[in-house]
């Protein structure tokens, strides 16, 4: 439980401050000693009350054209994800997750990004990968990230569509989930409970907290910390 708390702390500390990412560090540092199947449905309902929380969804600066192209495949993506969640053996899916993280890592430590403009036809693979990534391990989020930055040049647009984007996707996680039981589990609830306190506080204290890193240094910071956490599950699936 003191591991437990200390990872929230952190991931939601750091997406108090940066806006994103508690998913990202939090599910694969829990699954070390949590099963997925308990660990992803608990992420999703903290990860949505900080999403309301934070609020940042200005519907005036959304993009609704890139969001109509995303939202289908995304549900599809999530049916996907939440079926493989519910039915796969616990080793390939602590494999699978290492193997993402490890990619998002090397790139947020390498500083990797492209300003490119794609198009549209990436939405497809992007918001499948996405949705089925976020069905099956709740970090979804990176796919989506990457085909808007190379869509929208406004940071404005970009946030606000980001969030409105992971609102919906969210809400949809949330009917799948609770279609297939995994948020019909009174110890997920507990838990949530619980967790819930320590998630506001630390995305009070990372709201307000001004520290000395500029934003590269703070996005290998976190790669440098999903590469520790990558590394780790591969050990701990090499040895189930």
């Amino acid at each position: 439980m003191a591991a437990a708390a200390a990872i929230l702390l952190a991931a939601y500390f750091i997406r108090g401050i940066t806006g994103f990412g508690s998913g990202l560090i939090a599910v694969p540092l829990l699954a070390l000693f949590m099963p997925l199947q308990f660990v992803v449905p608990l992420v999703l309902l903290l990860d949505f009350t900080a999403s309301l929380v934070l609020g940042g969804v200005h519907f005036k600066r959304v993009r609704w054209d890139e969001i109509g192209i995303l939202i289908p495949f995304s549900v599809v993506g999530v049916a996907f994800g939440t079926g493989l969640l519910v039915n796969l053996p616990q080793a390939p899916m602590l494999i699978g997750l290492a193997l993402f993280v490890l990619v998002f890592g090397l790139r947020s430590l390498l500083n990797l990004h492209g300003d490119k403009p794609v198009s549209r036809l990436w939405a497809i693979p992007a918001s499948l990968t996405g949705g089925t990534v976020g069905g099956l391990f709740g970090t979804g989020g990176p796919p989506y990230v990457i085909y808007l930055a190379h869509r929208i040049r406004d940071k404005g647009e970009s946030r606000a569509t980001l969030s409105a984007l992971f609102f919906i996707e969210g809400l949809t996680r949330i009917g799948s989930f609770l279609i297939v039981g995994l948020l019909l589990t009174p110890a997920v609830w507990s838990a949530y409970a619980v967790a819930l306190p320590l998630v506001l506080a630390a995305l009070y204290l990372g709201g307000r907290a001004h520290v000395g890193l500029a934003p590269a240094q703070m996005t290998r910071l976190v790669g440098l910390l999903l590469l520790v956490s990558s590394i780790s599950l591969l050990v701990k699936a090499a040895a189930a």
